[in-house]
């Protein structure tokens, strides 16, 4: 750990909490937030362009050797630009987090997407979230959370903020989005990500397991707060030792 800063590693579900998580702690404590989602999301965005077929494992690999993936970090959250370009807003659509979760189970494209991932955060100061940060990203670093809920519990946020304050409700209307609808959806990613055969989705040994089935935001964040606190302090006692 000597001459790097502190690096957080995030892992959990989709629907978890795990963006949420990031950008507070990054906010809170001065760290830099590489959301990795994003970049599979960017990726799998030029995948829908170029209409490649996301179990063409070869085609996908001939796409990533010629896609250049790069997220800014602003005090309003990560920019993410795809071969130059801002997509930042689009990755978002429903459409590309699926594609998203079918392109990410080739283990070439992990193995291309974890060295970019490496190449940003080595130099540490960074909160990093994703399926496999601490157990393939970086499996050496200072702080591991695995934020956990429930199917329903993940399905029922998730609806409730399509359908809050600020929701476009015409457009969720016109889906038809149901909040059975997007538990089916979690359960179906989840099983990819567990399963696939490069990197499933687990915790890492040492990690620090979150449920938040039962939790609210505010008592998650609390206990993540106390825990990275503490591991500074110990950090700065040692440095200064």
């Amino acid at each position: 750990m000597s001459g790097r800063r502190l690096i957080i590693a995030i892992d959990g579900p989709a629907g978890a909490g795990k963006s949420t998580v990031a950008k507070h702690l990054a906010a809170h404590f001065g760290l830099l937030n590489l959301e990795t989602g994003a970049m599979y999301r960017a990726f799998a965005l030029k995948a829908l362009r170029g209409r490649v077929d996301p179990e063409d494992a070869a085609a996908l690999g001939r796409l990533a050797a010629s896609t250049r993936i790069v997220l800014e970090a602003t005090p309003a959250g990560n920019r993410v630009l795809l071969d130059g370009t801002d997509v930042t807003g689009e990755i978002r659509d429903p459409e590309v987090t699926q594609e998203a979760s079918k392109v990410s189970v080739h283990p070439a494209i992990r193995a291309w997407m974890v060295d970019l991932q490496r190449e940003m955060g080595k130099a540490g100061g960074v909160v990093m979230e994703g399926r496999d940060i601490g157990t393939v990203v970086f499996p050496d670093a200072d702080i591991k959370f695995f934020l956990d809920a429930s199917p329903e519990a993940r399905s029922q946020r998730r609806y409730e903020q399509s359908n809050g304050p600020g929701a476009d409700e015409s457009a969720a209307a016109s889906e038809g989005v149901s909040q059975q609808a997007i538990t089916r959806e979690l359960r179906e990613r989840d099983d990819r990500d567990r399963n696939r055969a490069q990197s499933p989705l687990r915790p890492a040994p040492d990690a620090v397991i979150v449920d938040s089935t039962f939790l609210t935001l505010d008592q998650v964040l609390e206990r993540i707060e106390s825990i990275v606190r503490e591991r500074l302090a110990e950090q700065h006692m040692v440095t200064s030792a």
